[in-house]
């Protein structure tokens, strides 16, 4: 049995290949998305990338139909997007095993909310697995399997930052082969008619006291008994951090499955102890179980609701005590996130700036748009939203702010969810202007392909959605695209469709400038003898950029000579 150190994420991918999956379909989304990069290196799985996670999970779905163990995984809010499906899925049920993995995201390193996807599982009536560490990230996706045939059900595993992009040591096995399961042909129990889906609903419930029942005598739901008079009822990550703050103690008891949850076990465990402790992040999802239970813990009035935990705040909030940690002599510097040095979107930002219009903003890396000293985004909702929203707002305000507005959004997320929104500004007529930022290239979660890049999850050559053609076919009479480190080609396409009777689309097409392909021109250098210390450079917001004794100085290590600060210069002391 060999012994490797995988990421979380890798685990869950190791997992699925063992477990004999066939079918995997992704939309990328961090802390989720290296699971479907791992898996795609085996060739026994077909894998791919999704235009978004309701199609994705559809398509597991599909392919659990078809007789195949499949697999969709997502982050916390792509989870709201598939849930469409999800909901019915949980009706429906199986033919061979299908598992979601969903990873949370607490503390929002890369995401907009901070959301608790337990209560997905609960509002969908889905049994939910929660690992702690990698082994059990690979251990508990093969078990998933096995409950999803077992109960008809398709099974949630959710992970979290930490426990995605953790190592640990992960014993690794050989791949179990399965055939394709028949398909039979039953309506009753596969299609959601209102006249089936009525019994299905009573049928759901039954499994949910089924599993409730497996959930007391699951050997992923453990007791570690001390023989404290402190004990504390936990799961996934933050057992991790209770158990390295508190050693042993105190005794445990560790839920490895999420949804739902035991009773006996739990009233068991706590009848032994004078005080008990629910360490949760997030919701009191556990908490309020055990209160429901007759059960007197202590949980949220103690431990926040909001952020990551830590083994410091974990000892500090049951002990009182601080624990021992490094303490730096010198404060580091704060380093906000920011565009990358020749990144295509940063001369549109400018641009907008500069014409003092209203943003409406998406979920991608030009998000960074909103930061200084851009400060070029006045909102942000979720995928897709930035062109839905910008109808909203202009049939709301009127002519007069739909000269001054619009909306900007990546190709990926075009792709996702914004195709929709566009069709209704054309259907219901604003004339809104919507700016595709086409980076050739899904950014913000590592450069993984899309529908619009013309290559697969593998690298292999693949259809590619033509921009220009698609906006035109849902009614856009007005598209034209424009390089984006051309500043006044920009401004002058900008000024053009805010003063046109009628919706148009910009597509500011570069590739990103981290793309390996990407050839860049030589270093930029600002002369010391031309330039005043007017600082008109800095407003781009480029890192390559700074001053030094009055003057504007260019990192050549950093500068991919884009040319964008060469026009804000009046000295041309820029070359």
């Amino acid at each position: 049995m060999e012994k490797q150190l995988l990421l979380g994420n890798e685990a869950v991918a190791r997992g699925l290949y063992e477990a004999g999956v066939r079918v995997i379909s992704s939309y990328p989304g961090t802390p989720s998305t290296e699971i479907t990069e791992a898996a795609a290196k085996y060739d026994e799985m077909f894998s791919e990338w999704a235009p978004n996670e309701k199609v994705a999970a559809e398509v597991a779905s599909g392919a659990s139909l078809g007789g195949a163990r499949s697999f969709c995984a997502m982050k916390h809010v792509g989870l709201n997007v598939a849930a469409d499906p999800v909901f019915t899925m949980s009706y429906i049920g199986v033919n061979a095993g299908m598992v979601l993995a969903v990873a949370d995201d607490p503390g929002m390193h890369s995401s907009q909310n901070e959301q608790d996807s337990r209560n997905h599982a609960k509002a969908a009536k889905l049994p939910m697995l929660e690992p702690a560490d990698s082994q059990e990230c690979k251990e508990f996706t093969k078990l998933a399997y096995e409950l999803s045939e077992e109960f008809d059900t398709p099974v949630i595993l959710r992970l979290c930052t930490r426990v995605s992009h953790s190592r640990s040591i992960v014993e690794c096995e050989d791949r179990t082969e399965l055939p394709l399961k028949p398909y039979e042909k039953n309506p009753a129990k596969n299609v959601m008619l209102p006249a089936f889906a009525k019994p299905k609903h009573v049928a759901v419930e039954q499994r949910l006291l089924k599993l409730t029942e497996w959930a007391e005598k699951a050997g992923i739901n453990c007791v570690e008994d001390h023989g404290a008079k402190v004990s504390i009822i936990t799961s996934g990550i933050s057992y991790q951090y209770v158990k390295e703050a508190m050693g042993d103690s105190v005794n445990y008891l560790k839920l490895g499955m999420a949804y739902p949850l035991p009773e006996k076990l739990i009233l068991d465990f706590a009848a032994k102890a004078e005080t008990v402790y629910v360490v949760e992040e997030l919701d009191d999802f556990i908490e309020t179980h055990c209160k429901k239970l007759g059960l007197s813990v202590i949980g949220k009035e103690k431990f926040p609701r909001c952020g990551e935990f830590s083994q410091k705040i974990v000892r500090k909030l049951l002990t009182g005590e601080e624990a021992e940690s490094v303490s730096l002599e010198q404060q580091i510097p704060v380093r906000p996130p920011v565009m990358c040095c020749g990144c295509p979107h940063r001369g549109v930002f400018y641009a907008l700036k500069r014409e003092k219009v209203y943003v409406s903003g998406d979920i991608g890396c030009y998000t960074l748009g909103a930061s200084a000293p851009l400060n070029a985004m006045d909102s942000c909702i979720c995928m897709g939203a930035s062109v839905s929203a910008l109808h909203g707002y202009n049939k709301a305000r009127g002519a007069e702010a739909e000269k001054k507005s619009v909306a900007v959004i990546g190709d990926s997320t075009f792709i996702h969810s914004g195709v929709t929104s566009l069709i209704d500004i054309a259907y219901n007529r604003s004339n809104s202007v919507v700016i595709i930022l086409d980076n050739s290239i899904t950014g913000m979660t590592g450069h993984q392909q899309n529908p619009t890049t013309g290559y697969n999850i593998k690298g292999d050559p693949a259809a590619a959605v033509d921009l220009e053609a698609l906006c035109r076919a849902v009614g856009i009479g007005r598209v034209r695209v424009v390089d984006p480190y051309d500043l006044k080609a920009v401004t002058a396409a900008l000024k053009e469709e805010l003063q046109a009777e009628e919706p148009s689309v910009i597509i500011s097409r570069r590739p990103c400038a981290l793309l390996k392909y990407v050839k860049h021109s030589a270093p930029l250098k600002a002369d010391p003898e031309k330039c005043i210390g007017c600082k008109a450079c800095m407003g781009i917001g480029c890192p390559a950029i700074s001053m030094r004794g009055g003057k504007a100085v260019i990192d050549a290590t950093q500068c991919v000579g884009c040319g964008v600060c060469t026009s804000l210069c009046a000295k041309n002391a820029i070359a």
